[in-house]
Formats: C-alpha cells, structure tokens, sequence
C-alpha cells in the first residue's frame, strides 16, 4: 500500500472516529534463514516426531489388545480416498478453470459514469470536505469500479459456463440475480417479434422523448437541492424553538414558490409543443399522460422525501453535527420548578417541521389538468407514504426524548437537591426552631445553612449545555435562592437585637415620613391625606423619634464594646443619628408642593361641573325620542340606540361621583343630579321590551319557516309561556305609566288658556302600548300551533308511522327537506290530533329501543384485536382481548334484556339477530384463545420433517390447524376490527374442529415423548425441547452428535463409518474407546432412541470388556508401560484391583510385609511422577496425574495401617477403604460392609480428586445411604468439596451423575421428571444448592423420593410413580448439598430430612489436597510447598485488611495448583519454589488493594527467603498490547499493562473472573483491550493465541426472566433469556476462538447463585427449563462490579478476582489520551505545549489542595474531576474555534477556559469555606506566587488575572462569547 493511501485512510478514521484495526503486513525477512525461522522449523519438527511416537505407542496398545481377547483384527477396509484425487476429477477442474480464464478475458463494458455519480449523490456532503476525503472519495471509486468489473465476469461465467461438482473448486462469492428464462428460438419468430417491438412503442411511454427531456428538467431541478437549507443551523448557536419553526416554514414556502415559478412552468411548456405529444394516438394519450403524472409525482414526492430525511439527519444520535440547539430555560413560578419550553412543546415544533414539509407541493396540478383548465383541478398525487413519515416521527421523538434526558436530569438534581425548600420541610423546620428556646450560637450556626445553600445555588452554572438544548438555569437559581436568604431572613429577624430592630424602625419611620411628604398627590384625597400626615409627623411624630434616637445612641456606646457591627449595621447606625438635620428641608419641601397642589386641583374640578350638566341635557333629549318608536320592523335599531344610550348615562353617572368625592374633600357643598337618577329609572323598561321584542321576532321566525322536523314542541311550549308572561308583564308596566303622564298633564293643563286645553282633550295612543299588544297577540295565535309540532315532530317518528297518519289523512303527510311549519299549519290537520298522538306516543318508546340498540352496535366500530407478528413465521398472533370480552359480557345482558320490551317488534329481528352474532362473537374468541395458545406450543415442533414423519397423523393434524390458523390471522390482520374479523364464514366451527385437532395432538406428542423416554430414559434429563431437537434428527444421526453429551457424560462424539455405523466413542478429552461391535444407525430407521439405547448397552459392556482385558494385561507389562496403553478410566480401575489384592495379601504378613509393600508403591508412584515429569500428550498427562492422586492415598492408607498395626483384612482400617474387587467377571466396589457393582459407565478421561481424610468420610456415608436405600445430603460452606466428592464418588463406581444447579423457580413437576429419569435409568443426581428450592416444592419432593426408596426397599421391577409405570433400576441414588445459613435458603421439612444422611464438610485437609496435586503435576518438592501454600493463606486471612472480594478457601488454593502446574509444564526444570512463588504472585497479587500489596509481599518473602523471581517473557504480548492501544488512543502505562496482563492469567486458571472496582479503574478498557491484544496477537501467529468474540450484558437492567429465560403465562411456552441464547451460542459453536460473557453491572446474589454451578469445575448453565448447557472449553465468564458486598460467599470463591484501583492509574493517561483526541488549532505543537503545561502545573497541586484542605458537599474521585474538567474545556472552546480557527487570541484562550475550568470542575464540590481557600490557592498560583509550583516556561507570562473583588467562582470570561475584549467579567445577579 502506499503512504498516499496509507496517509488518507489515517486521516479517515481520525475524521469518523472509526476502530479499524491496524493492517498487518507480512515481514519483510520472510523466507531469510534468521533464528525465528529456524526455531519454527525445529518446533515443527519436534511435532511431527511427537506424533509419529504418539502413533505408534497408540498401535501398540491396539496390538496388545487384540493379542489379549485373542481376536483378529477386521480386514482394514478400502481406503476412501477424496474424489478429488481421481483423474476424471481432475481433468474436469482443470478444464473448467481454463475456460472460465478464456471467458473472463473477454472486453466488459466499464460501470457508468452516471451511475457512480448517483451514489456519491447518496453520501452527505459533510462527509465528503476535506482534501483528505477526496482522496478517500476516488481510492472507494476505484474499489467500487473493481467489485463491478469483478461481478460482471462472474455473472459472465455463470452464464457461459456450467460449473462441475468438483469440491475444491474455490467458491465464487454470493449468489448472482437470476436470470429470465430464456425464449425458444426453435420456432419462426420474426412476426411475434415484430409485433411486440409495435405494442412497446405504442405502450411504453416512458422512452418517448420528451419523458427524457421531463426527467433531466426533474434531474437538473431536484438533484442537488432540498426544499429546506439544513446546513449552519447548528452553527447558529441556541435558538427560540418557535423561531426554528418560522424560518424554516419560510423557507418551505418559498422554496414550493420557486420550484412553482421555475420547474412547472418549464414542464407544462415541454407539453404544449406540438412536439410533445409526437408519435402517440390520441386514445393512448391519458396512457402518456398517466405516465407523466406518475413520473412527476415520483420526483415530486423523492424531492419532499430527501427532505424529510434530510431533517431527520439533523437529530441523528451518532452525527450531532447538524444537531440544532434549542433555548430552554429552568423557571421558579409558584414556588415550582418548571421547564420553558415543556418537553411536549419542544417535540411538538419538531414534529410540526415534519408535517410542513409533507404539506409542500401538495396542490401542484397534472399536466392534463392545467392544459385543459378543468374544474376542480386534478393535482398530482405528491403524497408523502404513511411509512415515511411514520419512520421521522418515530425516529424524531426518540432522538428528542434522549436529546432531553440530560436537561431531565439535570432537573432532577435540582429536585434532589433543593426541593425541601419548596415543599413545607424548610418552613416546617423553622417553625419547630423558633419555637425553641435557643443560644445565639445555635442560631448562627442554623442561619448558616440556609446562607450557604443560597451562595451554592448562585455558584451553579447559569447554562448547561447539553447536545439538543442550552439549558437557562438563571430563574430558577434565582427563586431557589431568593427562598433560601427568605428563610435565612426570617432567623435573622429572630436574632437581630432589639437596637438593630429599633434602628431599622425609626429608619423606617423617617423614610415613611419623607416618603409621604414628597409624594405628589395624584388626587385631591391623596392631597388631604398628606396634610394631615405631614402636620402630625411635624409634632407627635418627630418629637417621638427624638427621644428614640437618643435611646438608641445609649445602647449603641453599649454594643461597640461588645458586638462587631457588619458594615451594614454601621451605616445603619449613622444614618440614624442624622436623620433629625436631614428632616426639616423635607418638611418646607413639602408645604410648597402642597400649595401648588391644592390650586391645580380646584380648578379641575369646576370644569367637569359644567361639562356633566350639558351631558345630561342632551341623553335627556334621547331619551324623549324612545316614547315615539312605534314601528315592530325596527325594532333591531331601535335596540342598538338604547344600548348606546345606556353606554352613556353609565359614563355621566360615574363623572357625578368623582365630582361629589373631589367636592367633599374641598368641603364644598356637594352637587346634585336628579335628572340623572331618572334617566337610569326610564330608560330601563325600554331596553328589556326592546330586546324581548327582538328575541320574540327571531324565535318566531326560526320556528314558521325553518325546518319542522327540527322543532320540538317540549322545548317550544315552554319558551312560548315565557314570552306570553313577559309581554303581559311589559303591556301592564306602560299602560300605567301612560296613564300617570296623562294624569299630570291634566293637572298642568289648568294653566293654561281655555283654547288650548281642548286642543289637548283627545290624547294620542302610546305607540309602545301598541306594540306591546301587537306582539300579545301574535303569541296568542302561535300557540295554538303547539299541539300539532309536538305530535308530529317527535324524534321517533319513522316512515311506517308517517306511512300510518297519512292512511288517516288520505293523503301522504310524510316531511321532507322542504316541509315548514307554516305549510303544515296551512293543511288544517287539527280534527286528526287525537289520532296523530297515539301514534306518536309509540314511536317515541320505539325510538328509545333502536337508539340504545345503535349505541351498542355503534361501539363495536372503533374496537380491534391487538395483533403482534410471531417470531419469523409471517403469521400474527392476538396478544390482550381482556377488554374485549368484558364488553361482550355486558352488552349480552343488555340485549337480552330489551329483547323483552313490547316496544321491540319493529326491530325484533335487528335485536335477535345482533345477540346471536354477540354469542358467536364470544364462542369465537374463546375458541380462538384456546388454538392459539397450542398452536404457539406445537408451531416449532412440527416445523421439524423428522418429527412430522415420526408422527405422521399427528403431523397431517396439525397441517390442517396451521393452515387454518393462517387463513384465519391473514383474514384478521386485514382488517383487525372485531366485527370483521369474527365475520369470517364458518370462523368458530373451523377454531372448534382446529381444539378438537389440537387435543388429540397434545395427547399424541406427550405420548410420544414419554414412550420415547421411558424407552430410553436417559432423556427424562432432557428438556422437551432438547428431546425434540434430537428426535427430529432421524436423516442424519450425525446432527445428533451435539446433543450427545447431554445423554451421556462422558461421550462427547462417536465415531461413524461411512456407512453411518458406529464404531468407537470419544470422551470430550478426545480419548478414544473402540466398542465391542458395531452400530447400525440404519437398522433403527430413523428411531434415534432405538440405537441411542445400543451405545449405552454398548458403551457399558465395552468398557466391562476393557477393564477385563486390562486387568488381564497389568502382570504381563511393567506398571509404567502398561498405564501408558489402556483409556484412563480403565487405569484407576484396575490399578484400584491390584491394590486392593496386593494389600489384602500382605496385611497378614503383618507390619513387616506392609512396610515392604509401602515400599513397593512408593517406587511405583515415583516411576509414575518421572513419566509425569516428561514429555507426555495431554491425554496421557490427565490420565497419569488422576492416577498420582490415586497411588498417593494408596500408599497412605498402606502408611496408616503401618501406623495402627493391622494385621487383619477385618480390621476397621483396612474395611475403611474404597476397595476394588473382581468377582464372578465383574468389578466391585466395597467399603466398610457395603458392596457395591461397579457401573461401566465411561466417564472420559478426567481428573479425580484428592483422597483426605474428609473425603473418605464422606464416601462411607455416601456408599451408606446408597446401600441402606437413602439419599446423601453432603452440608457445609462454600468451597469444601460437597459436590466435586460427590460426583468423584460417582466417577469411582463409573455410574452417571448429573448435577444440577437448583433455583428458587424450580416447581414439583421439573423435579418429578429428574426422579423418573433417575429411577428408570440408575443414575445418580447431585442437586446442588438445594436448599434454594421453596419450601412448598420441597413437600412434594419428599414424596416423590419416598416412593422410589420404598419401591427400591420392595425390589420392585416396575412401579407406579405419579401415574407413569416406569422401569426400576435400583442403581439410582439422591445426593443433596447445601450451604446453611446463606441468603435466600430454606429449612428443609422434617419428612425430607428423614430420607437422606446428612454428612459435614467443613474445613478441608489444604496441605494434604496441595501436596498431592503438587505431586500429580510433577513436584519433587511437593510436602514443603504445600504447606508454604496453607501458610501464605493463613498469614494474609490473619494480617491483610478484610475485604467482600477477598476469599482463602479451597477453591483459592486450587487455582495455584492449577498455575503451578502449568508453570511446571512449560518449565520442567525450573526451580520449584520459583514456580510455586510464581502461581501465587499471579493468583493473588491482582486481587490485592494496594495497600495490602507490600504485606502480602512480605509474606511471601518470609516463606520463600531469597528466591527472586525472574521477568516474564511477555515480549510478543506487550507488543500487540502497545498497538492496540494505539488504535484505540490509550495510555499503555505500567499499571493498566499489569491488569490487562494479570487477567490474562487468570483467564488461564479460572474459567470465571471478577474485575472488581470504583469507577475510572478501567475495568471495561482492561478487557477491551485484552480482547484486541490476544486477536491481534492471532492474526500475528504469536504462541498459540485465539481471537477473542464478548457479549456483554448488564444483569440488573433486565428482569430475572429475561436474563434466563422464562415461561410465558400465557402460551406456557418457555422463552430463552439474554444469557441463555448467548451461553448457548457459544457453547456450541466449534470454531477455536476465545469467548467471553461478561457482566457489567452490580453483583447480587439473586442472579449470580443461579451460575454457581457454571462457575464451579462442573461448568453447566441449569435452566428452569430442565436445559443443562456444558460451558466449553473456550468460554470464560467475566464480571466487573464496583464492590462484593451483595454476593455470597459462595460466589466469591468460584471467581478469580481482579481488583483495579482509579489512584493506581491516575489521571494523567486520560489527559494524555484527551489531548490527542484534540482537533484543529489545539493540534498545533505550541497549543498542546501550553495545555500539558497548564495541567502539569495546576492539576496535582488543586487535587492536593482540595484533598487536604477543602470539604466536598458530594466526594468525587480525581479522575472524575479531571475528565470534568476536560468535557468543560471542550464545551467552551471548541466550538468557538471552529469558528474563528486562526484567531491571534486562542492562547489567552486556552488559559483563560483552563481556569474556567478548574474552578468549576475541581473547585465545584468544595463548600463554601473550601471555596475561599481554592480562591486564595489560585490566585496566588496564576500570579507566580506559589514558590512550590512556579510558573513553567510552557505557560509563560499569565494573561488574563481576575479582578480583586469577590471570588474566583463569580467571574466568567467574555472572550468566549466573542465580546471583542479578553477579560473576566463578574458573573451579574441575573447571570447566576
């Protein structure tokens, strides 16, 4: 590759943050004799010997087994060579691959320009700036243009030539697009052909020209631009979301207006030349022109599409470049804290920008329709799909709603920290203190807290910024801590003294006065008011303050003496003393004021006298006008004048009362008005007749002419008497009146002359009393129309009633649309009313039925099935009906019960038939229920064709209920509404037929699985879904392979002809045992279990056969040659005869011939650890060092009977022992009285444990109980051995065991299905942890095991257990082992104890078990050593500080042994104490704190005096660590390689780990980098390394469930959790790679104790499910938890522990890696220089300062801090530099943030006194005045100091807002 590109792809991954790994290239020595090369090619050499011997040492032992059962060898068969290696073969590959060259040498069209211009169309333009991108841009070009030329001649290929079975032939890629199917051309074919060219011309529109010349137009147009101008919005700063909205809805609009302006214009001008329309008939002109709609519309909605996806981008979680950034603000209102903008308002904006833009464009018109100038106009169909703006409104909310969790959590921390000031608790608790009696001192201290809460709060930042949102913090801080000085205020008021009180009074008091007497008067009674003020203050008032004064200058000579006044106190104080020279001016000030005053007013006020008399004049004159309105048709006008008059009497009315006030005040005698009075009396009756005549004439209009059947004649009568009874009222009122007007005119007619009174003796008629009985009469005449609308315009009047009075009319009277009242009244129907209203009365209680019968029908059209998809079926499933069938239950009743009115006969069918179709609804849906929960169940068992053949009928069955389940949920889903999905014809008796089906199922599959298993019970151990996963494998028994050693432990594979017999099985060690016949997998056709059944009979008499032949071979070859030939298990077999035999014989030659025999296995044991010593394969090594372990308490034994003098084969200590005989051509098995079979069961190769005295112990009670018929129930805690002596025990009698690790939901039927595999197939079952079980389980579980024991008792054959008849084997045997008194542990029942024998383990023999492991690995020197092992424990449990994670019990000894052993292996000739000194340093030191480190080494020192280790070659692995952190931009420092390289070991050792520790230890990069380390060093060839794959998951984030797996309560079908699927995954996978789960979350024992037995040497995941997965080989399971204090012990000790300290690794790597990460300006050498500097000089000194001096409200790590201080830095100064990049400001800059920084990070969680320190230490440190930390030279000149005033916390820096000038600025009350 060349640097070019090398430099581009760099500068790539910079840019996009990409984890590439680095290009391995190969070295450049390659093929150069150098000493690595030789070295290889020895090693290579070494192998292939060591296999060539391995080979012939193998032959051998075959050899000698054939020689010994003196048979023949069968005929070795034909070798069965690859194909490939024929000739035929050959030739056809070689020929296929010479004419595939010939082809791909043939000229290919390159890919278009065009097309690449469209994809790079596809990639943002943000991606593609840069010289570097474009670079980048052309090198993918290229590669691009490649893969098109490379996948042409492939499909060139493909399409020539036909590729022949020839197996390494290399794999030519993915599949190709299928090609059409060719035509025949066999045929004539010219007339067909042009006849199609014709119908493409005619038809295919869319390669007529001017579609080419609409799609460039579209191209040109569309291509390059959206409808909105995304770009800089981001750079915009924070923004008001409602001016977002305005500026782009602008942009839209114009946007939509140019593209109308410009592309439209262009396109309906394409359409009308003559031109355009060139070459098509007119009948295939809507065709062409459909077409151009089509095409339009596409561009149109791909245009508003880009768009929408466009803004979606801007909230992109993984680009937050363009991310906008909204103004919100924290508001205090209402003593609440409150966001501004709401959350629901932000969204809402976002959203609403969506929809806009779906809105664009939407009314564009169609070709056609603009030409032909149709109405309506037919627009394009631009419509966004439904899924597209789905998807932005999806993917928008959830980019907001996580944008906003940092501002909610912000908020919370205020609500967490603050909010008892708000809630009652602060007021409450001042309340509480005043009502106390307390010291002055108390109370300082009390007022204290709610001082310092307020400065804490103003010290908060005043913006938090946030990716979505700039937070305002600024109002709420404010209300926070103006209600936190309120509070502090109120204690102040209870401690002030009185002369503070007093002062603050007789200030008050002056201020009052002075306040008063200068206020201009705005009112006359403000004017009275002051002088009466003044001229008392002038007197009383100041003569008091006098004496007051000098009261309090007597106190004041007091409190000089013995209370410091703060400055305010002091002014306080001289104000006082000056106010009696500073009152009199103020006095002469005020009587002036008052003079001109007092003259200003009165002239006011004679002039609103004069203009309310001429006011009143002229309404009087209005109203004289209102007597003569005597026209009904006016009346509308005649209302407006009176309200306008009434405006303005209102308006005189409030004149008069100022006047009256202002004259009262004058003392001057007050004005009256009465004509105003008698306005407001007259006018009155005028507007109510006014308005109740209007009201009358449009009430009566509405009703004559308006529509009749809209009439109700109820509501009609009643408004009718109203008005009848309110016109009577108004015609009384003014009859009255006019008769009291006529009265006094005739009163004042005697005045008068004679002539002129007879004029006036005929009064005119009041024209309001005519109106008034006009109106009465028209009211009079309606109501005789009442009758006839209420009869007939009732609600419930139909057709048939109409159909009815028109019969009795003679004509039809039935109203349509255009019927009134006033046609009604003129058809005179009032002789047929009687009749009409009987009708009437009918329909009405009809109409009340059929309504509420609507109702219910009308709610069933909004209600649907809730339908989820199942899995990846394409089927849909009904998930919640719950509401649904509550609604059905209650409308049945309701119809049941209307279907007894005798109003129902109309609609007597409608009702019957909806309560029908509601019953068969709810027959339906239960139905329907009860199929889907079996269908869920029996889906993915008959999926399986094996299952379907082994169950043909149930199969066919279930054929038909799945394709009747699909026709049913496909017709559902199209329309999900209840009504039309249960209208499916024949629906319920088709789900009827489906439950019938699916019982008869039910009943054949449980049948079918217990046959199997009571078969071939071993599967009872099975899971039902394990059994039919093995079950379903009849084709092919070689997929049955995986599941082998579910059934088998000790099988891990067989070995299969080609014809598909067996011939041998391998152990999961790889150890091979060839069978004693055949297999044929044929014979059992397709029944797995049939000869599944063979390989046990088989594996077990094979195994007879061997021992047997073994035993027969021990005399005739030298022990150390013979352990060498025979598998392992049949070693300790027979070696356990033999010396059971030999010592048998010599105990009767006494002391004397035992010490001779000790002898004897003493020499024996050393030839075994000298062949142990050598070189060995790894199957002889397992074999040989279980055999140590065997021969060691063999010697012992013969040791201690030496010690005890037996003499007897009948003495206890010879009976004792787990002896081996061989009786009637059987092994067996006997201690103390009991004899035992031995089981035959091949159990591999595997290790046994060590025999001490505990162990033995535990055997003879074990054995006990399995002869007496009981179970064994090993107790103790953590780490003694209960299970592992169990199961050894079980290895010693070659008998099955299963283990199985018990949890708290285990119920009686999983347990029953154990028992019935144990009881039919006499195996053994540990339980572990048993005592998690509930108790309630437990009851029946001793039931269960008291019927086996007694049939056992009974020596039955068969039995009856739970209802089953099963086989008896009487083999079987119960073990328990429980941990008393853990968390989460029950009691076991009296009836269960009764059934086991208890046995106590509690503190094994550690030397002893080290010793002899030490021996089985090789060790000389093993009894010194073993003993330094328990020592070193017990020094470190005795002096080193205790802690959760610390642990050393067994299983910690175990792991060194485990390191010492593969120490001893790599190093054979090493000094032992090195490697002994070596595993415990590796085990132990990475759990150690670090103060515990430099003891635990004295320790070690002490024990091992002058043994100095020698470095670890770690060359190889360093290296690939380096890089990889290099990759990754990480520190490699020493601490974080010594934890990457000590978990490394513990990988070795343990297959499961803890990384333990605080934050900021890192504990995840430690793995990550591990992982990267041990792949890249894979990649490399480095030692024997594997890639590493992980899956992480955070255990406390989900539910037990979902992390294991669980039953679903409704489908009962169990669902695999997290660890599950992952567990399984791995476990199964065969590829050599690493594998790691690992828990990243808190550690508690309800999750963790259901992985005790993963985590043991056992390594099985037991599901609830009865699924027990073997952890592989490969797998390790890794934790990392901040502390242990939740787990069990029990836990602890399964775990290697890793613990990692944050003060370990310190901050400076972090700073280190930042600083790299930095981009732009801060890159330059000279800037990074400076920063370096500033946090070499600041940091560790501010750390310091804090640590030691300062108290935090909320402890914080320097880590934490540190990292604080970097993310504030960013925020500040990034961004501004990214704007003005070359600014000659950026070092003042970066100091100045630096600082910002500090202050807010390191200083931020001091409190308030530590805060005044932070300030002295820093101002001192940045003036150079710090002598311990000067300035360095890096820095230089300081350029930006703070002002003196206030503290460091209260400035902030205006550079950084671009203020033009550099320099802080105090933070204002407003800024916060």
């Amino acid at each position: 590759m060349s640097d070019g590109n090398k430099a581009v792809i760099a500068a790539e991954k910079e840019a996009l943050n990409l984890k590439l790994p680095p290009i391995v290239r190969p070295p450049e020595n390659i093929g150069v004799d150098t000493p690595a090369q030789s070295k290889l090619l020895n090693y290579r050499r070494y192998k292939e010997q060591q296999k060539t011997i391995n080979q012939l040492v193998i032959d051998g032992a075959k050899r000698s087994l054939d020689r010994t059962l003196d048979k023949r060898t069968l005929p070795t068969p034909e070798p069965d060579y690859p194909l490939t290696m024929t000739s035929e073969i050959k030739k056809k590959g070689f020929n296929y691959i010479y004419m595939k060259q010939c082809v791909e040498s043939s000229p290919m069209v390159p890919i278009q320009q065009e097309w690449l211009d469209h994809m790079l169309m596809l990639i943002p333009e943000s991606l593609k700036e840069g010289k570097e991108r474009e670079k980048l841009v052309e090198s993918l070009i290229n590669e691009v243009s490649s893969d098109f030329e490379k996948s042409m001649k492939r499909y060139l290929v493909r399409s020539v030539l036909v590729k022949p079975p020839v197996k390494w032939l290399e794999d030519e890629g993915g599949p190709l697009p299928e090609s059409p199917v060719g035509l025949d051309y066999s045929k004539p074919w010219h007339s067909s052909y042009v006849q199609t060219r014709s119908q493409i011309l005619a038809n295919l529109h869319i390669v007529h020209p001017t579609m080419k010349i609409l799609l460039d137009l579209g191209y040109t147009t569309f291509s390059n631009t959206i409808l909105l101008d995304l770009t800089g919005i981001r750079a915009k700063g924070p923004i008001d979301c409602e001016s977002l909205k305005n500026d782009l809805s602008i942009q839209a609009r114009k946007a939509e207006e140019k593209i109308m302006n410009t592309w439209y214009p262009k396109v309906i001008n394409l359409f009308t030349k003559k031109e355009a329309l060139e070459g098509i008939r007119p009948e295939k002109w809507d065709a062409f022109y459909n077409c151009v709609s089509t095409l339009m519309s596409n561009q149109l909605k791909d245009f508003l599409k880009r768009t929408v996806e466009g803004f979606v981008k801007l909230f992109d979680q993984e680009d937050q470049c363009g991310l906008p950034i909204f103004k919100m603000e924290l508001t205090f209102d209402d003593d609440k804290m409150e966001f501004y903008p709401t959350f629901q308002d932000l969204e809402d904006v976002v959203l609403g920008l969506v929809e806009r833009i779906t809105e664009a464009l939407q009314n564009v018109q169609t070709v056609p329709s603009w030409v032909s100038g149709t109405s309506p106009a037919v627009n394009l169909d631009t419509e966004l799909p439904e899924h597209v703006s789905q998807w932005a409104v999806t993917t928008l909310k959830a980019a907001v709603h996580h944008n906003l969790e940092g501002a909610r959590k912000h908020y919370e921390t205020y609500v967490e920290k603050y909010n008892w000031l708000l809630d009652g608790s602060a007021v409450e608790l001042i309340e509480t203190f005043q009502a106390e009696d307390h010291t002055f001192d108390e109370y300082t201290e009390f007022i204290g807290r709610f001082l310092s809460l307020a400065s804490e709060i103003m010290l908060l930042p005043q913006w938090v910024h946030f990716p979505m949102v700039r937070l305002d913090c600024e109002d709420l801080k404010t209300g926070l801590t103006n209600k936190a000085k309120a509070f502090a205020n109120i204690l102040l008021s209870d401690i002030a003294s009185k002369h503070r009180k007093e002062n603050e009074s007789i200030c008050s008091d002056f201020e009052a006065i002075k306040e008063h007497a200068l206020k201009v008067p705005e009112t006359t009674e403000e004017m009275m008011d002051l002088i009466s003020y003044v001229e008392k203050a002038r007197t009383i008032g100041i003569q008091e303050l006098i004496l007051r004064i000098k009261e309090s200058k007597r106190r004041m000579s007091y409190f000089l003496d013995v209370f410091l006044f703060p400055p305010e106190d002091l002014a306080l104080n001289s104000t006082v003393l000056m106010w009696p020279w500073k009152i009199n001016p103020i006095f002469d000030e005020n009587d002036e004021l008052i003079e001109n005053a007092k003259h200003e007013k009165e002239n006011e006020l004679i002039a609103k006298r004069e203009k309310v008399i001429l006011e009143i004049e002229k309404e009087s004159r209005r109203m004289e006008e209102f007597t003569e309105f005597a026209e009904l048709d006016r009346m509308q006008q005649y209302v407006t004048d009176v309200r306008q008059l009434q405006k303005r009497i209102q308006e005189s009315e409030e004149a008069v009362q100022f006047i009256n006030k202002e004259e009262e005040l004058f003392k001057w005698e007050l004005t009256k008005y009465p004509e105003l009075d008698k306005l407001k009396v007259n006018i009155e009756p005028y507007q109510k007749f006014f308005n109740f005549v209007l009201k009358w004439q449009r009430t009566e209009k509405r009703w004559m002419d308006g529509g009749f059947l809209d009439l109700n004649g109820e509501n009609m009568e009643a408004d009718v008497d109203e008005f009848s009874r309110e016109v009577f009222k108004t015609l009384k009122f003014f009859q009255m009146k006019h008769k009291k007007e006529l009265q006094e005119k005739r009163k004042a007619a005697k005045k008068w002359s004679l002539g002129e009174d007879k004029l006036e003796e005929e009064p005119k008629e009041n024209p309001t009393i005519i109106m008034c009985s006009t109106v009465m009469e028209q009211i009079k005449v309606f109501k005789d129309y009442i009758p006839t609308v209420s009869i007939l315009c009732n609600p419930g009047m139909r057709a048939r009633h109409w159909k009815q009075i028109s019969e009795i009319v003679g004509y039809d009277l039935t109203p349509d649309s255009g019927t009134t009242l006033r046609k009604i009244l003129k058809l005179n129907l009032t002789p047929y009313l009687e009749k009409f209203e009987v009708i009437s009365a009918g329909a009405s209680k009809e109409f009340s039925l059929e309504k509420a019968m609507h109702t219910m029908i009308g709610t069933w059209n909004d209600i649907a099935f809730h339908i989820t998809p199942y899995r990846d079926t394409g089927v849909s499933i009904l998930s919640s009906v719950d509401e649904i069938q509550t609604l059905l239950d209650d409308q049945i009743i309701k119809t049941q019960t209307m279907r007894g009115s005798p109003f129902i006969k109309p609609f007597e069918k409608e009702i019957k038939a909806w309560e029908d179709r509601l019953i068969r609804i709810q027959e339906t849906i239960d139905e329907w229920l009860k199929v889907q929960a079996q269908w869920l169940y029996l889906e993915p068992i008959f999926c399986s064709e094996d299952i379907m053949q082994q169950m043909p009928e149930e199969g066919r069955q279930f054929q038909t209920v799945d394709r009747h389940w699909r026709d049913i949920m496909k017709f559902c889903k199209k329309d999900p509404k209840v009504l039309a999905a249960t209208s499916l014809t024949g629906l319920l008796e088709k789900l009827q037929n489906c439950n019938e089906l699916l019982e008869k199922i039910m009943k054949g599959l449980n049948a079918y699985l217990e046959k199997k298993r009571l078969f071939f019970p071993r599967f009872f151990f099975l899971s039902n879904d394990e059994m039919l996963e093995i079950l379903s494998e009849t084709k092919d028994p070689l997929r049955v392979q995986p599941h082998l050693k579910k059934c088998f432990e000790g099988i891990a594979k067989l070995e299969f002809l080609p014809n598909l017999d067996i011939k041998a099985m391998y152990s999961s060690e790889g150890e091979r045992v060839e069978l004693i016949a055949l297999i044929s997998t044929s014979a059992a056709r397709g029944a797995v279990e049939k000869w599944l059944i063979q390989v046990e009979d088989l594996m077990l008499r094979s195994i007879h056969d061997v021992i047997a032949a073994a035993r027969l071979a021990y005399p005739e070859s030298a022990r150390r040659d013979w352990v060498l030939e025979w598998p392992g298990q049949v070693v300790l077999c027979v070696s356990q005869m033999f010396w059971t035999s030999e010592t048998q014989e010599v105990i009767s030659g006494g002391t004397e011939a035992l010490k001779k025999y000790y002898q004897e296995l003493q020499n024996q044991l050393n030839d075994i650890v000298a062949l142990v010593r050598g070189k060995l394969s790894k199957q002889t090594r397992t074999t040989l060092g279980a055999l140590v372990t065997i021969d060691v308490h063999a010697r012992d034994v013969v040791m201690d009977m030496i010690d005890m003098g037996v003499s007897h084969d009948t003495d206890f200590q010879w009976l004792a022992q787990l002896r081996y005989y061989w009786e009637y051509d059987n092994a067996r098995v006997r201690i103390i009285n009991c004899n035992v079979k031995y089981a035959y069961e091949y159990l591999g190769n595997s290790p046994r444990l060590v025999i001490t005295p505990l162990t033995d112990r535990c055997y003879r009670t074990l054995i006990g109980a399995f002869y007496l018929n009981l179970g064994g129930a090993p107790e103790g805690p953590a780490g003694t051995g209960k299970t592992e002596t169990t199961k050894d025990l079980a290895k010693a009698l070659a008998v099955q065991c299963v283990v199985f690790n018990c949890s708290d939901g285990l119920d009686y039927l999983a347990m029953g299905k154990f028992f019935k595999g144990l009881a039919s197939s006499g195996a053994w079952a540990c339980f572990d942890e048993f005592n998690r079980i509930e108790l309630e389980v437990l009851s029946v579980v001793a039931q269960q095991i008291l019927c086996i024991q007694r049939a056992i008792q009974q020596k039955l054959n068969v039995f009856i257990f739970e209802g089953t008849e099963l086989k008896l084997n009487p083999n079987c045997f119960v073990a328990i082992t429980m941990n008393p008194g853990y968390a989460g542990r029950s009691e076991l029942p009296d009836n269960l104890k009764v059934l086991f024998r208890t046995v106590a383990m509690m503190v094994p023999n550690y030397a002893l078990i080290a010793e002899i492991s030490l021996y089985s690995y090789g060790f000389l020197n093993a009894k010194p050593l073993s003993v330094k092992i328990v020592m070193t424990y017990r020094l470190c449990s005795e002096q080193l500080s205790s802690q959760f994670h610390y642990d050393y019990g067994m299983r910690a000894v175990k792991a060194v042994l485990v390191a010492a052993g593969n120490l001893k292996l790599k190093f054979p000739n090493e000094n032992e104490d090195i490697l002994l000194l070596r595993s415990i340093k590796d085990v132990n030191e990475p759990k150690f704190l670090s103060h515990d480190v430099p003891l635990f080494n004295g320790i070690t020192s002490d024990l091992f005096p002058g043994i100095k280790l020698p470095e670890a070659d770690y060359h190889e692995f360093l290296e690939c660590a380096h890089e990889a952190c290099k990759v990754h931009n990480l520190q490699p420092v020493k601490f974080f390689l010594e934890k990457m390289i000590q978990t490394y070991e513990m990988m070795i050792v343990r297959h499961g780990f803890m990384l333990v520790g605080e934050p900021f230890a890192a504990k995840t990069t430690v793995l990550h980098m591990l992982a990267d380390t041990l792949t890249l060093m894979n990649e490399r060839g480095y030692g024997e390394e594997e890639k590493v794959i992980y899956r992480t998951v955070n255990p406390k984030s989900i539910t037990m469930g979902q992390l294991f797996g669980q039953f679903d309560p409704v489908s009962h079908e169990w669902t695999d959790g997290i660890v599950a699927n992952t567990f399984r995954e791995f476990a199964l996978s065969e590829t050599p790679d690493r594998k790691w789960v690992v828990f990243d979350g808190p550690i508690d024992t309800l999750w963790i104790e259901s992985m005790n037995t993963v985590l043991d040497d056992n390594k099985k995941l037991c599901l609830m499910s009865g699924e027990i997965i073997q952890m592989s080989p490969q797998m390790s399971l890794i934790f990392e938890a901040m502390d242990l204090s939740q787990a069990s012990p029990a836990t602890v000790s399964r775990c290697g522990m890793i613990y990692l300290e944050p003060s370990q690794l310190g901050w400076e790597p972090i700073v280190s890696s930042w600083l790299n990460s930095l981009k732009g300006p801060l890159q330059e050498p000279d800037h990074q220089a400076l920063l370096r500097g500033l946090f070499d000089w600041l940091i560790k000194p501010s750390l310091k300062l804090r640590k030691k001096k300062c108290k935090e409200l909320i402890p914080t790590s320097d880590s934490n801090v540190v990292v604080s201080l970097t993310r504030l830095f960013e925020v500040l100064l990034c961004d501004v530099l990214e704007n003005d990049p070359t600014s000659k400001h950026i070092r003042v800059w970066i100091m100045a943030s630096f600082v910002f920084s500090l202050i807010w990070s390191i200083g931020g969680s001091c409190d308030t006194e530590g805060r005044i320190v932070f300030d002295t230490f820093l101002r001192l440190i940045i003036m150079g005045r710090d002598v311990n930390n000067p300035v360095p030279d890096s820095v230089g000149k300081w350029e930006c100091h703070f002002d003196e005033k206030g503290l460091v916390y209260d400035y902030m820096y205006e550079a950084i807002a671009f203020c033009g000038s550099n320099r802080y600025r105090k933070i204002s009350v407003c800024e916060g």
